[in-house]
């Protein structure tokens, strides 16, 4: 698996913050809604690991289990940081996980016995910028020999995309899809603005069209790639080869 895939993958295809996916443990997947449960997100405060409130001990990594966490000072850590709480109220949420990307992502689950889905090689929680430098932007931005440690020269894709972008783009998919704005909001963890608040609802309907228009995006970009990208996108995600004879 290529290291970084499954971020980019749950990034577009949840729309969930950083700290909400890389703060995902395995006690937090709702397998029967094949939904992850946005709770407590990671957070990075002062080059220190925060899960719900609590400092991450990254000394001390847990092959099954939560992960060992003492009390944040409250000299230290103040007010919303402190609690460990989503960036708002709306922002605790159930997301679900399109049929495909789900499949993916318990095989991630199974793949290791680690607290923490997204995490390092040796089960340690991520920090943003190391992902970023290391990961993100030269994949993006593309690089080459003299910049890199290996001599593969990477094509760029889409020069200084965001993570967070990604996020934005699932907003837009979903716009595009007609996705009412009510279920966009709250799969993003955003309320409704005005007297919208108060008389609109998600409904189940909403839900499934949600999941169905993920879907289709997710099938129409592998028919898209040529045989030779197939193949190597099957080496680093086994979902897509179930598509495709």
């Amino acid at each position: 698996m290529t290291f970084g895939t499954p971020h980019g993958l749950l990034d577009f295809y949840t729309g969930s913050r950083w700290g909400e996916l890389v703060g995902q443990q395995r006690h937090e997947y709702d397998s029967e809604a094949r939904a992850i449960q946005i709770r407590e997100p990671l957070k990075e405060i002062g080059g220190r690991l925060f899960k719900g409130g609590r400092r991450v001990d990254t000394s001390r990594l847990a092959d099954l289990g939560p992960r060992p966490t003492r009390p944040v000072t409250p000299r230290r850590q103040g007010g919303r940081a402190k609690k460990g709480r989503t960036k708002t109220p709306a922002g605790t949420r159930s997301v679900e996980l399109p049929p495909s990307i789900a499949v993916f992502y318990e095989e991630l689950i199974d793949s290791h016995s680690f607290p923490f889905i997204l995490c390092s090689a040796e089960g340690a929680p991520l920090r943003r910028s190391n992902f970023r430098n290391r990961y993100w932007r030269p994949v993006w931005d593309g690089s080459d020999a003299e910049h890199t440690r290996s001599a593969e020269v990477v094509q760029p894709i889409l020069p200084t995309f965001t993570f967070h972008e990604g996020r934005h783009s699932h907003s837009t998919w979903l716009a595009e899809d007609g996705i009412p704005e009510v279920a966009r909001r709250a799969r993003l963890g955003q309320k409704m603005k005005g007297i919208a608040r108060v008389y609109d609802h998600v409904t189940p309907l909403m839900r499934r069209q949600i999941l169905q228009a993920l879907e289709t995006r997710w099938i129409g970009s592998l028919v898209a790639l040529t045989p030779s990208e197939r193949t190597k996108l099957g080496g680093v995600v086994p979902a897509p080869a179930r598509h495709f004879p």
